[in-house]
């Protein structure tokens, strides 16, 4: 597993991790278990970093989430995000903690804003997420589908700490944050966290077959390889079945020539 900074915080997380959308929601005990099996499959190959949300399975995914990581919670780095509905001042410090008691853990490593909300100022949100730093509730803070003004805003309302990451929709086949949020990000050194770098399923079928061949890789192993192929990204492709975080985790393990990364991008 390949291992990379997050922002500037010195905490190395993989460069694959492991996202929790629709984690959570299960209808069957044995889906419950299949889920389960998954993430904690995950660890056991090296994936660090687990991302959830208080709106996931409407808190389910974070209980799963601490089912997987008992015994081992001091090796993972937890990421959880606040709904936009709840970015008030007092709404986001009971979120998070309602979101620590699901996840039986004291702490946070990375605390999200979900989505922006305009309607409530973000330097009340960000008020509230500074205080949960300095009470130890929350390591790092971060923001997620947030444009480049959005998250300047965020980062100018923070007095004591940093905005170290902002989680946004990026892979082959979509690449709207090209134009600024990765640069922004390349160039304030906060890590851009990609969510659906599999294009929700879609995988890309224009591939270069000597691509493949070469690197004895599936469509969507070269998929996670191109959308990280900057270190300052880092991807969280759904974590569903231990079959595909298999898949995921070994995406990573070559690195593929400039010239062969150009050529994916353009086909």
């Amino acid at each position: 597993m390949e291992y990379r900074e997050l922002g500037k915080t010195g905490e190395k997380v993989s460069t694959i991790g492991m996202g929790t959308w629709k984690i959570g929601s299960y209808s069957t005990s044995e889906e419950r278990t299949r889920q389960l099996g998954a993430l904690k499959r995950g660890f056991e190959l090296g994936v660090n970093l687990v991302d959830t949300a208080e709106m996931y399975g409407a808190g389910r995914s974070e209980e799963l989430v601490a089912e997987a990581i008992k015994g081992i919670r001091k090796d993972i780095l937890i990421a959880s995000k606040v709904s936009p509905e709840n970015l008030h001042h007092d709404e986001v410090i009971r979120a998070c903690r309602a979101s620590l008691h699901r996840l039986g853990t004291p702490y946070l490593d990375l605390y999200q804003i979900h989505w922006p909300n305009p309607r409530i100022p973000i330097e009340e949100t960000m008020s509230a997420m500074g205080e949960l730093v300095d009470a130890g509730a929350v390591r790092f803070v971060g923001v997620s589908n947030f444009s480049v003004s959005e998250t300047e805003q965020a980062r100018a309302a923070l007095s004591r700490s940093d905005v170290v990451s902002n989680q946004v929709e990026y892979s082959l086949t979509n690449r709207r944050v090209e134009r600024d949020v990765l640069p922004y990000c390349v160039r304030e050194n906060i890590s851009l966290i990609a969510y659906s770098p599999l294009a929700r399923g879609n995988i890309a079928d224009s591939i270069p077959p000597t691509i493949l061949h070469k690197y004895k890789m599936t469509s969507a192993q070269v998929m996670l390889n191109w959308a990280t192929r900057d270190p300052h990204v880092i991807a969280i492709p759904k974590a569903a079945k231990a079959s595909h975080l298999e898949e995921n985790a070994s995406s990573v393990s070559v690195r593929f020539e400039p010239a062969e990364y150009e050529q994916i991008g353009q086909d």
